[in-house]
């Protein structure tokens, strides 16, 4: 029997290197997003998450056995991440519970899970790092937690099995995703080099000198397609990461020589909200002089999330042991995967 994949979030970093890792490993693909985008091999279905029977509508034909959840909307509150996130994991899962056909439902969350929401973002008492699975849920409200606890519901109601993925922060490329370093840090060392501006680490000195690690998109695509196709990962929450560790006073370097300039020696933090709030129409004159194919720099940049990664007073370093005992062994060098993307943006003419 043919697997039968929904990837909920399709458009998205996540979401679209799930969706072309299934396919390579031959699985049938549908993914749903409000503007799927044409993608080989991939089913595209334009549906509201909030929109109950307009969903129930648009799935209503398929028949999946794995369904991937890999979306998220940011909400003006952690009480509104919660009520409204939670809300799509449900409609999403009552309207595929007509086919009866799920055997799996993968959730991509992330290191939130131990942080806590950005409302209380690396404050109050945190676990010891490594971060483990085992260490338990915060004693603060957090909209992570209301996502699993839909899946939980819903596979006991259901019987299928699930898998829950929290990586670091994600390296990939997706135009408008709204947790996008890569393409960020791509766009504002761009515009470093054609204005001679230094090239200045936005965060914090704990996260300049600290040890560190990241996810790359594709890293956590196999990771995704290993949980749901091994029968020991099955109801099973799991950290992915790079697999390696790194400190951002040498990544930083490494970025900058990737383009061409110097990296700043740190002194204090800059906050890329502050340093790029007036990047718009240099960004729009860069376009114009490149043949750039986005002209608006808010369609490509998420500066606020990066501030938050990067700005955090404490390290952050995953343990992978519970993946790695039960087989899974890919490893990303984290460096190149930041190269990789900034390769594609080039190649997409998304940066010059």
């Amino acid at each position: 029997m043919t697997n039968q994949a929904l990837v909920i979030g399709a458009s998205g970093i996540v979401g679209s290197a799930v969706s072309r890792q299934l396919v390579r490993e031959g699985w049938a693909v549908a993914g749903l997003a409000r503007r799927p985008s044409a993608e080989p091999g991939i089913a595209p279905i334009s549906a509201d998450l909030l929109d109950p029977p307009v969903l129930a509508a648009a799935l209503s034909s398929l028949s999946p056995t794995h369904v991937f959840l890999t979306t998220w909307s940011r909400q003006a509150s952690e009480a509104e991440n919660i009520r409204v996130n939670a809300q799509m994991i449900r409609n999403v899962l009552d309207a595929v519970r007509p086919s009866g056909s799920v055997r799996h439902v993968a959730l991509v969350t992330g290191l939130k899970h131990y942080l806590g929401p950005f409302e209380a973002y690396g404050k109050g008492a945190l676990p010891q790092t490594p971060f483990r699975e085992e260490q338990g849920r915060l004693d603060v409200d957090n909209f992570y937690y209301a996502q699993e606890d839909e899946v939980f519901a819903a596979a006991a109601r259901d019987g299928f099995n699930w898998s829950v993925h929290r990586p670091h922060t994600v390296t990939g490329v997706a135009v408008g995703n709204a947790m996008n370093m890569a393409t960020t840090l791509a766009v504002y060392a761009s515009i470093c080099r054609f204005t001679g501006r230094p090239f200045r680490f936005p965060g914090s000195e704990v996260q300049w000198n600290s040890l560190t690690d990241m996810t790359d998109a594709d890293q956590l695509a196999r990771h995704l397609h290993w949980a749901a196709s091994t029968p020991a990962a099955a109801n099973q929450a799991f950290n992915i990461v790079n697999g390696d560790v790194f400190r951002w006073k040498w990544m930083w370097s490494r970025i900058a020589d990737w383009f061409g300039i110097e990296a700043a020696p740190f002194d204090a933090p800059a906050p890329l909200e502050q340093q790029m709030a007036d990047d718009a129409p240099i960004w729009a004159e860069m376009a114009q002089r490149f043949g750039l194919a986005e002209a608006n720099i808010d369609t490509l940049i998420s500066p606020w999330h990066t501030d938050a990664d990067l700005g955090r007073p404490i390290e952050v370093v995953t343990d992978m042991s519970k993946s790695r005992k039960l087989g899974f062994l890919d490893y990303q060098a984290s460096d190149e995967a930041f190269f990789q993307v900034f390769a594609r943006l080039r190649e997409r003419k998304l940066i010059p």
